[in-house]
């Protein structure tokens, strides 16, 4: 019998996948105004794949609680909205290379550990595993064309590719 658990919150048939999100340089362009402007195209995105969960890995965990950040997304996403990353603080600077991405292995290693994955990013060196990456311009953020990466990504996935393999398709 299946059962909701953190990996699959919505019981059988919805095998989870993670979206961990960045918000400066993705859901709005860098330095610009705080305003969210290209979270809307991000959402459509999440609304064509009701397998993704959004876990919060910008540095604004680290300033607002997780009700705060999930208000930012419209109603029908917050429920998808569940986590924020663990921060974890470098003791020096040859520890910031790939940060992101240990602090998204760790929530994954505590609460999801088979799960698929992703991250969406304006900083390349916050991931190293690239094939998972979907990389925004910081002066841009999320456009339709993350959107395509994104959905690619998201396809392989679907059919089974993990990684590597779901990037090519």
């Amino acid at each position: 019998m299946h059962q909701q658990t953190a990996e699959n919150p919505h019981g059988p048939g919805v095998i989870p996948v993670y979206v961990f999100l960045d918000f400066d340089g993705v859901t709005h362009p860098w330095r610009e105004a705080e305003d969210f402007r290209c979270l809307p195209v991000l959402e459509t995105v999440l609304r064509d794949y009701p397998e993704t969960r959004v876990v919060i890995a910008s540095d604004w965990r680290t300033l607002f609680s997780l009700p705060k950040l999930v208000a930012r997304f419209s109603p029908d996403i917050q429920p998808r909205v569940i986590d924020t990353t663990p921060a974890i603080f470098p003791r020096n600077p040859n520890e910031l290379y790939g940060l992101r991405e240990r602090e998204a292995r760790q929530w994954l290693a505590a609460k999801a550990p088979d799960a698929a994955w992703l991250a969406i990013d304006d900083a390349p060196g916050n991931w190293p595993t690239r094939s998972r990456l979907v990389l925004t311009d910081f002066k841009q953020g999320f456009t339709d064309e993350d959107a395509g990466r994104m959905r690619r990504l998201l396809d392989g996935f679907r059919g089974g590719r993990q990684g590597d393999t779901a990037a090519k398709v």
